[in-house]
């Protein structure tokens, strides 16, 4: 896979997978900021925008825009996240012209019409309603409240039922206003479409957005370290618990160990620790797992398990366990030849089709890790060894200090103190 970096005549810059095998395009691009920029008490913000997106725009109403859409057979959508929006677009090769025109009226003269922002708004609040009976995302929030005290990435990315109704036409057009820029954009394109044709379509599409963002500073956050317990009551059958504490950095050269150590730990399915003690050997729980969240403003370990009521306490006992004696102990050199063979031969699996291949490389231009990742991505994976992975593991598993947090009617769980 050949990766071509593409500069259009007005300077903006994409990465180019260029392939003629089906008139096909897909285009992701990104614009740093996110739901970080949501201002104080319009929390939901930028998730409120994505919703938004194709609603309008130009001389275009939402119904006008929405029916060009389906007749020129495209897919255009958009998303919030902590630290980007995202957007992802995919054409047939025939319709590149018409459907480059919708995504710039889109971005650069979207509407914000009062209609379809009661009805979108509307949506969302639905959205809320339904979140508020679901045990994961409580937990989830709750989770995140307590990890980033004080903090945008403590602020729930869909907003509140309280900001969302406060957002007005003129905060979502403020919103656009400062974050869509071309200097926070990146952009990666893979299909049937050539470099000097993107090169054209890039200044079309977004060579009137403003060539600099106006961004509100974020501050790194610093996850404080339990042990903290926060319960929250809800009449259902088994309780959901999320647990975790502070991670390692994406640009850290001990992410790439604590990958592989995640993936053993609870981040492998079947194959994982956790899943092996809680599940397999106890059967506490239907299932355990774990990630790393290396954001750009701080990095965190969480994992997520669901059991009866009755049994919330020993499953969190178990995985404490698993996390301290990984900690002591490191995994043995058949866990870790395992990870590295799985991790290595997965890899592949993310770029099956064009809109897989331009996510990967969008991401990889967003965590800013160097145009030719792909082609050493394993090998550094490949170079972990033993010791390295033991090391990270006690850098990074601190099983006296999770912050916790259980959705449910938990029976017999012990009290922690607050975060410190």
């Amino acid at each position: 896979m050949k990766i071509e970096r593409v500069v259009s005549p007005g300077g903006i810059e994409a990465w180019l997978v260029e392939s003629h095998a089906n008139p096909l395009i897909a285009m992701r691009f990104a614009f740093r900021g996110g739901a970080s920029q949501d201002d104080a008490g319009k929390e939901g913000l930028a998730y409120f925008i994505s919703a938004m997106m194709d609603e309008g725009a130009g001389d275009l109403d939402a119904v006008a825009f929405q029916e060009r859409e389906q007749g020129l057979a495209m897919r255009m959508d958009f998303d919030a996240s902590r630290d980007v929006m995202l957007g992802n677009v995919q054409t047939l090769t025939a319709n590149q012209d018409a459907v480059f025109d919708l995504v710039r009226l889109a971005l650069s003269k979207p509407r914000f019409d009062k209609d379809a922002v009661e009805r979108v708004r509307a949506q969302i609040l639905a959205g809320l309603k339904f979140d508020e009976n679901d045990p994961e995302t409580v937990a989830s929030l709750a989770w995140d409240k307590l990890a980033f005290p004080s903090h945008p990435y403590g602020r729930p990315v869909k907003g509140t039922t309280a900001s969302i109704a406060s957002i007005s036409p003129d905060d979502l057009r403020s919103y656009s206003d400062r974050v869509f820029a071309r200097d926070k954009l990146v952009i990666s394109v893979v299909g049937d479409i050539d470099a000097t044709s993107l090169g054209r379509a890039l200044d079309h599409i977004f060579g009137a957005l403003p060539a600099k963002a106006v961004l509100a500073p974020v501050a790194d956050a610093n996850p404080p370290l339990g042990p903290s317990q926060q319960i929250i009551e809800m009449d259902v059958p088994q309780s959901v618990a999320q647990f975790g504490h502070r991670g390692i950095a994406r640009k850290d050269d001990d992410f790439i160990p604590a990958y592989v150590l995640n993936y053993i730990i609870g981040g492998g399915g079947f194959s994982s620790r956790l899943m092996e003690e809680v599940r397999e050997k106890r059967g506490l729980a239907y299932s355990v797992h774990s990630n790393l969240f290396p954001f750009q403003h701080g990095a965190v370990f969480v994992g997520n398990v669901a059991t009866k009521n009755e049994a919330v306490g020993q499953s969190l006992a178990v995985i404490e366990d698993e996390l301290r004696r990984l900690a002591e102990q490191g995994p043995t050199a058949e866990e870790l030849e395992s990870a590295k063979s799985y991790l290595t031969g997965a890899y592949a699996l993310r770029f099956e089709s064009s809109s897989s291949i331009a996510n990967q490389l969008l991401w990889i231009q967003i965590e800013d890790l160097g145009i030719d990742y792909v082609n050493h991505r394993n090998e550094l994976i490949e170079a972990v060894s033993l010791e390295d992975i033991k090391r990270v593991a006690k850098r990074l598993f601190e099983a006296d200090r999770l912050i916790t947090t259980i959705v449910g009617k938990p029976v017999a769980t012990k009290t922690q103190a607050a975060p410190g």
